[in-house]
């Protein structure tokens, strides 16, 4: 006898936990006999406001990515003027909507499938579409950046190291994690999708004072009620203007290419410093492929320090690791430079077989410089080859933030080949002190959230953990003052970070 799993988006908000929901809510068809089963899933609403569809086992399998989001679809419906005006602004650049499209192919089922297993609607897989257009490289003028839009403080917060050679707000697999947290805690903090929104675009601490603003004058403090700016105003309504595209494309006269329902990337592990063409080389894939699946690294060197693994095409795994084996050359063709103070750049570039520009760019420098103002700088091995890892580790690296006395603990998620001697030599602490403030945690194993931060350990190791989860006053007072979103998510901005 066939099964029929009733999908719940939005098990945070009823509070039941996601492995036993998904237990108590896998039902035979004998219990669900006088339930007609249509061609559609039916769908129906319960007191939380949270949709539910049956969907029959053997269809799981069967649909593509985009079915597989439309029957996640759970925030409720607005009739809003905003809503149609977004539509027709999408509905008016078919070609934009495609290449967007196009860009999300890579991303969408790993976000849509995490955004499933914390039983979220599944609308926020789709809200890269809304702040970056799902460009990787997309970098506001308030310097937010990544397909999910972080700011520099936030983004930090979140664990998201950033440094000269590696921008974290840029990595697929830890932004996604840390947009997802925030969102988490915002839904905890105000019980309610549309102000958690409001308050991911706008900051939590602006939405909690137009509450209180409204509560003083004894209005509703409900979304709808709430005076909020222009681009905030905005934000939910094109979100669900593209929810309403990709639930009826042939309604607003556009065609979204397939997406199959499976893996488009898989993390491979690294153990070296290694160059990025080379990489690109090895997986037999183009340079622009394999950056828009690794956009976090900034150099033409990927370092093992900032990251030790990249992400690959499920397809070209095998010919990226059986090239890998068979290479016997050096694996870096970059090597640190100490420019003296008041050397031409002109003059160095093609010392080195560079262009001018093509030195700046490596670099990050200005287009306008013009000397050397006493840095170190990446240029190309032109003597014996060799890794220089030495060299590489001792400029330009500030891999992490050093966490001082009483700090805001930050969450970090375990990943394949960490240990706890390197964590505490990446994050200037003791193994000891790792072990109190996780005393919850024997082992350390992939997809395990530590905590990391040089205070005192807890006594209670639950009761800690819902602090940081949104109650512990000085994390919240951090985050109301550093809003990810000063000054974002346009369709004008949306349009010239489109490529």
């Amino acid at each position: 006898m066939p099964l029929i799993k009733l999908i719940l988006p939005l098990l945070l908000a009823i509070g039941t936990p996601a492995a036993q929901a998904e237990e108590n809510l896998t039902l035979s068809t004998s219990s669900l006999a006088t339930v007609p089963l249509a061609a559609a899933p039916l769908t129906f609403t319960n007191a939380h406001n949270v949709q539910l569809r049956l969907i029959p086992d053997d269809e799981l399998n069967k649909v593509d990515l985009w079915q597989r989001l439309r029957n996640g679809f759970s925030l409720p419906t607005m009739d809003s003027p905003l809503i149609a005006k977004h539509e027709q602004w999408y509905a008016s650049r078919p070609d934009y909507v495609a290449r967007m499209m196009n860009r999300a192919s890579r991303y969408l089922y790993y976000i849509t499938t995490e955004v499933e297993r914390r039983g979220m609607p599944g609308e926020i897989a789709l809200l890269p579409m809304i702040e970056s257009g799902f460009n990787p490289g997309a970098y506001s003028a308030s310097k937010a950046s990544g397909i999910w839009q972080f700011m520099p403080s936030t983004g930090k917060n979140f664990g998201l190291q950033q440094n000269w050679w590696y921008d974290g707000r840029r990595d697929i697999i830890g932004a996604t994690t840390g947009a997802l947290d925030y969102l988490e805690k915002l839904h905890t903090m105000f019980g309610d999708w549309e102000l958690a929104l409001a308050a991911y675009n706008w900051g939590e601490g602006a939405v909690q004072r137009a509450q209180e603003k409204n509560r003083r004058k004894g209005l509703p403090v409900d979304y709808a009620s709430l005076k909020l700016p222009d681009e905030t105003r905005n934000y939910l309504p094109k979100l669900l203007a593209i929810k309403n595209i990709v639930d009826h494309p042939s309604g607003f006269g556009l065609t979204l290419s397939d997406i199959p329902n499976k893996p488009y990337f898989v993390a491979v592990p690294t153990t070296k410093h290694i160059d990025v063409e080379l990489v690109a080389q090895l997986a037999d894939i183009s340079s622009e492929e394999f950056l828009a699946l690794n956009p976090a690294h900034n150099r033409p060197v990927i370092l093992h320090d900032n990251s030790d693994f990249i992400l690959l095409p499920v397809d070209k795994v095998e010919t990226f690791q059986t090239n890998l084996g068979n290479y016997d050359k050096p694996l870096v063709s970059w090597q640190a430079y100490h420019a003296k103070k008041g050397e031409r750049l002109d003059h160095l570039a093609p010392r080195f077989g560079l262009t001018l520009e093509k030195l700046k760019s490596v670099n990050g420098l200005s287009a306008h410089a013009k000397v050397s103002t006493d840095e170190t700088l990446l240029v190309p091995l032109n003597g014996e080859h060799g890794e220089n890892e030495v060299e590489f580790a001792a400029f330009n690296m500030h891999l992490h933030p050093v966490i001082r006395d009483n700090a805001t603990p930050l969450k970090y998620t375990v990943r394949d080949g960490d240990t706890l001697d390197k964590l505490a030599g990446r994050y200037h602490v003791s193994v000891d002190a790792l072990r109190n403030w996780n005393v919850q945690w024997k082992h350390v194993r992939a997809g395990q959230r530590l905590h990391i931060a040089k205070s005192k350990p807890p006594l209670n190791p639950a009761r800690y953990t819902r602090r940081l989860a949104g109650s512990h006053p000085k994390f919240a007072n951090h985050l109301q003052h550093s809003s990810r979103h000063a000054s974002k998510s346009s369709h004008t901005r949306l349009a010239r970070q489109d490529r």
